[in-house]
């Protein structure tokens, strides 16, 4: 399995647009190889908030598909040169390669 998280940190109060964003159905979940997404919240009290979204893929090789697809460089082109939201301060990604998983024992 391999796995993209992009973390990306917002001013306080709109961590709620960032889910919002990535919660909606989109073309993701009909490519091939993909698992899961699941966004994530930091649990802050106050100050700035931080929003991980986690993409699961069943090899490196569907996520490179998926990277080099129409629809996904589409998406991007979409957004080229428009400012990124006031309220986000940060955003990096990173790569990862699942090498054990552990799930619950049924009884």
């Amino acid at each position: 399995m391999f796995v993209q998280i992009r973390k990306t940190v917002v001013t306080e109060g709109h961590s709620n647009q960032v889910v919002q964003r990535f919660s909606q159905a989109g073309i993701i979940e009909e490519q091939e190889g993909f698992v899961d997404l699941t966004v994530l919240v930091k649990k802050v009290r106050r100050g700035d908030e931080e929003v991980v979204i986690q993409v699961r893929w069943e090899s490196e090789a569907y996520w490179k598909q998926w990277e080099k697809s129409d629809a996904h460089i589409a998406g991007h082109k979409a957004n080229l040169g428009k400012p990124k939201p006031d309220y986000v301060l940060s955003s990096e990604g990173a790569l990862y390669e699942v090498k054990a998983v552990k799930t619950a024992v049924k009884n």
